[in-house]
């Protein structure tokens, strides 16, 4: 049985800075969300479709995960074509799920790491900014990545930061299945 949010309007999440676990709670915002009855719309900027995180939220009814490409490069990996390219793809995607928005009433929408690819040239910040001020007025939207522009922060309501103290990664450590990934 679907729930209603309250009639107070959706507010704008996000999770940022240089420590780990931005992802990790925005999935606990979106799984607590699914638990009261709210759908859910999941988008994974920068990650292919094969995320820990994705394979679990997957199985829940009330969450729809929104595909991305099967191969996924990190951004200085990329040459400057494979940049434009993503870049294209990425403002088609953000269309896509404005559209889904809009046709399907979504309770809360979560972008994973769209700051990440604003900051990395590979999203316009315009775009976002555009989306996070005209998205219907009910809908929750929760953001992650790092270093949001001020802007960003200035049209958010909460901003939660988390930083890094101490990392494996810091010793040569590779990001772990089922830990990091």
């Amino acid at each position: 049985m679907k729930k209603k949010i309250t009639d107070k309007p959706g507010l704008i999440h996000i999770y940022c800075g240089d420590g780990k676990g931005k992802t990790t709670a925005a999935v606990g915002q979106a799984v607590r969300a699914a638990g009261y009855g709210y759908r859910v719309l999941v988008y994974q900027f920068m990650k292919n479709n094969m995320s820990s995180e994705r394979k679990v939220l997957e199985q829940l009814e009330q969450v729809t995960c929104v595909s991305g490409p099967e191969q996924v490069k990190f951004s200085f990996q990329m040459t400057e074509e494979e940049k434009l390219i993503c870049l294209k793809e990425n403002e088609e995607k953000l269309c896509e799920i404005e559209k889904m928005i809009k046709e399907a009433h979504y309770d809360l929408v979560f972008l994973d790491e769209a700051i990440y690819a604003v900051r990395a040239g590979l999203l316009g910040e315009e775009k976002l900014l555009s989306f996070m001020s005209e998205k219907p007025e009910e809908t929750e939207l929760v953001l992650t990545g790092n270093a949001p522009t001020e802007q960003m922060v200035a049209l958010a309501d909460y901003v939660t930061e988390l930083k890094k103290i101490k990392h494996p990664f810091d010793r040569g450590q590779t990001a772990r299945d089922g830990i990091e990934r």
